[in-house]
C-alpha cells in the first residue's frame, strides 16, 4: 500500500513539474530596441519573443528628459523631468511588437537655442519582469 502511494505521489510530482514547463516561456527582447527622436518626443519600438501562454504584455518605457542650453548644461532643476509611457500589446505566436512615444514638457518651454536630450531610457515588460536599459543620449 505504501509503495502504491509513493508511486502515485511521484507521478503527480512529475506531472506538476512538466505541466509548468509546457506553459513557461523564456521572454527576451529580440534584436535592438530602436529609438527615434522628433523634437520633444522619443519613440521606442521593439519586439519581444519567448512569451508563454499569455494574451498580452504590458510594456513601460521610462527616461529622463533634460532641456540643455548651448553651453551643454541644463540651467534649472525644473528643466529636468522623468517621462514615461506604457501600453498593453497583444501576443501572437509567442511574440509581441511594441511602440511607445514619450513627450517631454517643460515650464518654461524648451525652445531654441535650448534642446531636449533624453537619457536613461529603460524598457520594461512588467508582465514578465524583464528590462533593457539603452545606453547613450537621444
Amino acid at each position: 500500500m505504501r509503495q502504491t502511494i509513493r508511486i502515485l505521489l511521484a507521478a503527480l510530482a512529475v506531472l506538476a513539474l512538466s505541466s509548468q514547463a509546457v506553459f513557461a516561456g523564456s521572454p527576451h527582447f529580440v534584436g535592438a530596441v530602436t529609438v527615434t527622436r522628433d523634437g520633444n518626443s522619443l519613440t521606442v519600438s521593439g519586439k519581444e519573443a519567448g512569451l508563454g501562454n499569455e494574451d498580452q504584455v504590458n510594456i513601460v518605457v521610462t527616461a529622463t528628459a533634460e532641456c540643455i542650453n548651448p553651453g551643454q548644461r541644463h540651467p534649472k532643476a525644473a528643466n529636468k523631468a522623468s517621462v514615461s509611457a506604457e501600453g498593453d500589446f497583444p501576443v501572437q505566436n509567442g511574440k509581441a511588437t511594441f511602440e511607445l512615444t514619450l513627450t517631454a514638457t517643460f515650464q518654461p518651454d524648451c525652445t531654441p537655442p535650448m534642446t531636449v536630450v533624453f537619457t536613461g531610457v529603460t524598457v520594461t515588460d512588467t508582465t514578465n519582469g524583464i528590462s533593457a536599459t539603452l545606453s547613450g543620449t537621444f
